[in-house]
């Protein structure tokens, strides 16, 4: 057997054993794999809906974290690209390489020690529900032999996920419950857009993309300026949006 065919068989072993919401751990098997069987330094997994819905499942270390945030505060990257075309994104340098899409985030990335950026979309079934960020801290492309181990090691991620169906679609929802149980990291972004939404009558991707300007404006990241909605610290109510009371 190759060595993705072994991380196959012992992510079916743990779905098998496993109780509902154990997939968490079994993504996580699939990140830190991603680091031995591919050429990369870090790895992610995101579940996505649209561009505001999205929850980082697990990430292999703190600059796969970082990028992951980043990306969603801002609402741009890889990722969005990845999930909305279907197809993989391969930045092999990202100090040179042309990413008209997401000129914010390239920006905001140089910040962190990432030179290429390779994700991948992820599919149960024919529903795209989430992607694969990977990193390297190098420049270079991916060969045509690691390049298709990283498309077998993706359809192996997207298994892993499997497991994070309590039943149903549930897990997709943002009240689902394994990411309650997870702790929900993005659960003041989602309050906080439904505040908006009310007290403004404005869309749900209008709400987030006010949040995310007023963000990026201040230099905060999207979650505190949450919070602070949330908490009645901050109003966006207006033109200029007052700020913290």
């Amino acid at each position: 057997m190759t060595e993705v065919e072994v991380l196959r068989a012992s992510v079916l072993a743990a779905l098998v054993e496993g109780g509902a919401g154990s997939g968490v751990d079994t993504v996580g098997r699939v990140c830190r794999a991603c680091v031995r069987l591919l050429p990369v330094d870090g790895a992610a997994v995101s579940v996505m809906a649209d561009a505001g819905r999205r929850e980082l499942v697990y990430a292999s270390d703190e600059v796969s974290t970082a990028l992951a945030e980043l990306q969603f505060s801002l609402g741009e990257g890889p990722c969005f690209e990845a999930y909305r075309t279907g197809g993989p994104v391969l930045v092999a340098d990202l100090a040179t390489g042309l990413v008209p899409g997401w000129p914010m985030f390239a920006a905001e990335a140089a910040g962190h020690p990432v030179a290429a950026l390779f994700t991948f979309p992820l599919q149960i079934g024919a529903v795209r529900v989430a992607t694969l960020d990977t990193y390297r801290a190098t420049p270079g492309s991916l060969t045509p032999a690691d390049l298709a181990r990283a498309l077998r090691v993706a359809d192996v991620a997207a298994l892993a996920l499997s497991g994070l169906q309590a039943g149903g679609t549930s897990w997709l929802d943002g009240d689902g419950p394994w990411l309650a149980a997870s702790g929900m990291r993005r659960r003041e972004v989602h309050q906080a857009t439904g505040m908006l939404i009310a007290q403004l009558d404005i869309s749900a991707a209008a709400a987030l993309a006010r949040m995310r300007a007023h963000a990026f404006g201040q230099d905060r990241p999207l979650a505190e300026v949450a919070a602070d909605i949330v908490a009645g610290r901050l109003l966006l109510g207006g033109e200029p949006d007052q700020g913290p009371l």
